[in-house]
């Protein structure tokens, strides 16, 4: 039957690989995908405090704007009653010297009647000329008024565009840091993924039941529980040990300010389980992860660098039905992602 078998495997079988290498665009598609939705995430918080400085701004720049029109239609308005009292001090001295012509002409003074009637309501012109004078001093001074309001109405109006430009401006420049910035940490994530992935390779050394498939390190479930359980195998803590030492190394090189953390899928073939311990795939594939996960933390891995998800058997590597196909399927993985 061994026999057999090595002579099953020397055949040539190219649609894994074929798998394999569409799986790996697809993971990388994903992986640059999320990335730019949480650059916009990101991008869309900061934007959204921005804005509401810039609704403010606007408010204030309306305000002022009503302001200054407000004031432009009392000047035209005081303008306007000024050309009125004017026109009115115009007419009363032109009255006033038509009756001083008239005083003027009169030829003698038995009409002294006249004369006295004609002084007194040249006096009258007089003190309506005095309160006309008066009244254009008083608009004067409140045109003046007027005009020192609306200067500074539009000197108010102009620094409040010019905030508006700088915080535009601003916005524009955090946009782009903000680009790079995610840009940088994105690049140092997948450096640090590289490094980690090639120390697994080097301590874990070259096991057919342990593999890289795009961003994600992936053992299959044999290596660490039997069919249908959860419960570690003695013989994967080796395995284990080695994959915690490699993470607290990782946990030291990562740079704090670099928000990561490393995630534990689990995976089950399209076989269904039903048991009162797992009803379902889904709580096989949940439990598994959360073993892996706590074992790690009880060799030093801090909880909030480590992720467990269960994914069951809908995100199969291999969509096949053979036993082959569903071993692929039945496995863990690691993902190192941001958090």
């Amino acid at each position: 039957m061994a026999l057999g078998r090595r002579g099953r495997d020397r055949q040539i079988d190219y649609w894994p690989g074929f798998v394999d290498a569409l799986s790996t665009l697809l993971l990388v598609f994903t992986f640059l995908l999320s990335t730019f939705i949480l650059t916009q995430f990101f991008l869309t918080q900061e934007i959204a405090g921005k804005d509401d400085v810039m609704q403010r701004l606007q408010a204030q720049i309306r305000q002022l704007t009503d302001l200054l029109s407000l004031e432009r239609a009392n000047i035209q308005s005081t303008e306007s009653d000024l050309a009125s009292v004017r026109a009115s001090l115009e007419a009363s001295e032109s009255e006033r010297e038509r009756l001083r012509g008239q005083a003027a002409a009169i030829p003698a003074p038995s009409d002294t009647g006249r004369a006295n009637a004609l002084s007194r309501e040249l006096d009258s012109q007089k003190d309506l000329a005095a309160r006309a004078a008066a009244q254009i001093e008083l608009l004067n001074q409140q045109i003046a008024a007027l005009r020192r309001q609306m200067a500074a109405l539009e000197e108010a109006l102009n620094i409040s565009e010019k905030r508006d430009a700088e915080s535009q401006a601003k916005i524009t420049d955090l946009g782009r840091r903000l680009n790079v910035a995610l840009a940088q940490r994105v690049q140092e994530l997948t450096r640090f993924r590289s490094e980690f992935f090639g120390r697994l390779r080097d301590i874990l050394g070259n096991r057919p039941d342990i593999r890289v498939v795009g961003d994600r390190f992936v053992f299959q479930s044999e290596v660490f529980f039997d069919a249908g359980s959860a419960v570690m195998k003695p013989e994967a803590i080796a395995s284990l040990d080695k994959l915690a030492g490699a993470i607290l190394d990782l946990e030291k090189s990562i740079p704090p300010d670099i928000s990561w953390a490393l995630r534990i899928d689990g995976h089950t073939d399209n076989r269904p389980i039903s048991t009162a311990q797992f009803p379902s795939n889904w709580e096989l594939s949940a439990a598994r992860a959360i073993a892996v996960v706590q074992y790690l933390i009880a060799k030093g891995v801090s909880p909030n660098h480590l992720i467990a998800a269960g994914f069951g058997e809908f995100q199969p590597l291999d969509t096949g039905t053979s036993d082959e196909a569903r071993a692929r399927n039945r496995r863990i993985e690691l993902k190192l992602t941001e958090r």
